[in-house]
């Protein structure tokens, strides 16, 4: 996967995570809205200014938002008898 959508896949969940729009997330960060819309959908390469000012507003550490999604576990369920 592409370095820009593993930043944009963990940026979109920790924003989430974190209960802010896009638009109040630019605006806390000082990022123009449009600009964060285009990192969400990973057109654009983030510089570390950026990943500075978001992940200071998102209270995580820079390197959260290059870490990959852990993969979903396949557990089956087991029946009891």
């Amino acid at each position: 996967m592409d370095i820009r959508h593993v930043f944009a896949a963990n940026l979109r969940r920790l924003r989430h995570e974190k209960g802010y729009s896009q638009e109040d997330l630019a605006y806390e960060a000082d990022i123009n809205r449009t600009y964060m819309s285009a990192l969400e959908k990973g057109s654009h390469y983030v510089g570390l200014e950026i990943i500075e000012k978001l992940s200071k507003v998102l209270a995580v550490e820079p390197a959260d938002f290059l870490k990959p999604a852990p993969k979903p576990s396949r557990r089956r369920k087991v029946a009891s008898a």
